[in-house]
């Protein structure tokens, strides 16, 4: 039975391009997977490479239990945490720190990218951050893990530790993960046409209040052709938007009267801006619902950290027996 995990930082509300490439993927797959064979959890102990405020932190955990709640995951078939209440991982990442080579993390996209600005503001978590990603995935032994296409090189990494750590020790105590994606939703182009990114603030949150969603909308970057001239839906940034949520023949009729004239980008992206409203309105009363009762948010957290807790201690203890150190009790 190969088992699914997948997580989000909780550095906020997650906007629609998590929604369209991790959130509803991952739901649709753990739904229909055996019980207890998919792991969704809040990656907590991620975010603080990048938020050091632990409040901030915990109401951005609220929130993204809540965005997932709403969107239908059923907490009673796969297991739903916190990352931090499953203390396990932090030692199974220790393990591979002392075992992976410095070099090969050092190639890593994310702490290169970082290099080149301040390197001396680069913590020892966002260096080791693949290595923590790595163990949240093989201390369940996940095969199959929805990412986003920019995280494939996290996977690799995971691959390569799992596949180094087997041949050190001598047996084969994990599986390698495979990524998997949604070719549709790979790439969610953000409000200024690139990857859409709360850092690069270019996101649109479906759980706003309709004024801000919309303000959101109304900052998508167009050309300057006026409302007569004919337009190019091919490389158009609400199109792009419009053609991930709408059925079919709506995205038709769109890319009609794009390439015929007569519609301007304002009425486009009022199409799309009601169209969210419509496609996502059972989901957002949901998610304010959720909102409200935090304390039912921190019951069915603790649930789920209680299961995967369960089965992470076993986990565990298998690897330390290989390593020649005591059993947890």
């Amino acid at each position: 039975m190969e088992k699914m995990l997948t997580g989000i930082r909780s550095t906020g509300i997650p906007h629609l391009g998590n929604i369209l490439g991790v959130i509803i993927p991952s739901i649709s797959i753990a739904n229909k997977k055996a019980k207890h064979s998919s792991f969704i959890f809040i990656a907590d102990l991620h975010s603080m490479v990048q938020i050091e405020n632990i409040k901030i932190i915990k109401n951005n955990t609220y929130q993204i239990a809540a965005a997932w709640l709403a969107f239908g995951l059923d907490i009673d078939n796969c297991l739903f945490y916190r990352q931090s209440d499953v203390s396990y991982v932090t030692e199974l990442a220790w393990y591979f720190n002392c075992f992976y080579p410095y070099q090969r993390l050092a190639l890593s996209h994310a702490f290169k990218k970082n290099k080149m600005k301040e390197i001396e503001k680069i913590s020892v978590g966002l260096f080791t951050y693949p290595i923590l990603m790595a163990a949240d995935i093989l201390l369940y032994n996940a095969k199959i893990i929805p990412v986003g296409k920019d995280q494939l090189q996290h996977i690799e990494i995971a691959r390569r530790i799992a596949y180094f750590f087997n041949k050190k020790i001598g047996k084969k105590l994990f599986v390698l993960p495979n990524a998997f994606l949604q070719k549709k939703n790979m790439f969610v182009l953000g409000t200024d046409g690139k990857k859409m990114s709360k850092s690069q603030k270019n996101y649109i949150n479906i759980f706003s209040s309709d004024e801000v969603l919309k303000k959101q909308i109304m900052s998508i970057r167009t050309d300057s052709k006026s409302v007569e001239e004919k337009k190019d839906p091919e490389t158009d940034y609400i199109m792009s938007l419009y053609s991930l949520i709408a059925p079919l023949e709506k995205i038709e009729i769109m890319k009609k009267r794009y390439l015929k004239g007569g519609y301007g980008y304002f009425e486009a992206k009022v199409a799309l801006y009601e169209y969210i409203i419509h496609k996502f309105s059972s989901e957002r009363k949901k998610f304010f619902s959720f909102m409200k009762n935090k304390p039912l948010l921190d019951h069915i957290l603790a649930l789920g950290a209680k299961k995967a807790k369960s089965i992470a201690h076993e986990r565990l203890n298998w690897i330390r027996k290989h390593l020649k150190f005591n059993s947890i009790d």
